[in-house]
């Protein structure tokens, strides 16, 4: 029997989890089955629990388990089989499933997120003035990583000030953290921007002012999808010459998320390639 693992969410039908790692699979010379489960709102742990208990090797977690995902592993194997940054995001994203039971939780996104800024599309971090739209868990997620690649500032934005005040302070001790309202972006200008609002998932346009974009400011949404963002658009329309939606960091957050399960670390940029070609 292959080894089994899987994507955990809802709604699923539309992750693209399964066909990247049987990517890096082939890639790699590695045997495996790996599946979409759709799992009921109330019903997270019990899943998990049966599929661990099937045997299977490894889940990725995607929305909106992803909190519950931490909970679980915090509870069934400690705070010492749960990365730092996993617990600083607040968040698990990968599951590695042992032999002898036990489990070990990661949050590969933010990672995921600085290999494709880096690697993949060749934008500065390292004292760059950064804007984070959003306090949610997409931004909590990426907020250590990014500060680990030593950021002149980063800047959250968010409509409700006091949640991005409350996620500011989790990270100051990491870096420069501030955090403010939209209405006081104006103030100010960025050399890279980067969506972590859902307002995507609602075609939803942000009300932000034009005068924080220059025509060097690199502009990036968490989300992807066919056609450009909401907030991509926004940013070609303020002449914005650097845009990318979130499909490298899908790709780069599943590459290690597989090394995580398999010891060995698949090529992405032909997976990145291939991807992009389907869309």
């Amino acid at each position: 029997m292959k080894d089994q693992y899987c994507v955990m969410g809802n709604p699923v039908e539309h992750s693209k989890s399964p066909w990247i790692h049987q990517e890096f699979a082939q890639q790699t010379g590695q045997t495996l089955e790996y599946m979409q489960k759709k799992i009921p709102l109330d019903k997270f742990d019990q899943y998990l629990d049966d599929f661990r208990r099937q045997g299977g090797k490894g889940v990725n977690v995607t929305v909106p388990f992803k909190i519950q995902a931490l909970e679980y592993v915090l509870k069934n194997a400690g705070a010492q089989n749960c990365t730092e940054r996993a617990k600083l995001a607040g968040a698990v994203n990968t599951i590695k499933c042992h032999e002898d039971g036990g489990c070990f939780g990661d949050n590969t996104d933010g990672i995921g997120l600085v290999r494709d800024l880096i690697n993949n599309l060749h934008w500065p971090i390292k004292n760059k003035q950064i804007l984070l739209l959003g306090a949610g868990g997409a931004v909590r997620g990426v907020m250590a990583p990014l500060l680990a690649e030593q950021p002149k500032k980063i800047i959250i934005a968010n409509r409700t000030l006091s949640k991005a005040s409350e996620l500011a302070k989790i990270f100051l001790n990491l870096g420069e953290v501030k955090a403010v309202g939209f209405e006081k972006l104006k103030e100010q200008q960025f050399d890279l921007i980067i969506n972590g609002t859902s307002a995507n998932l609602n075609n939803e346009t942000l009300l932000l002012p034009t005068e924080i974009i220059k025509a060097d400011t690199y502009c990036y949404d968490m989300t992807y999808s066919d056609d450009l963002t909401p907030f991509l658009k926004w940013a070609r329309a303020q002449n914005s010459g650097y845009l990318s939606n979130g499909l490298g960091m899908l790709v780069e957050q599943a590459a290690e998320a597989f090394y995580l399960w398999r010891g060995v670390r698949p090529k992405t940029n032909t997976v990145l390639a291939k991807i992009k070609m389907c869309i």
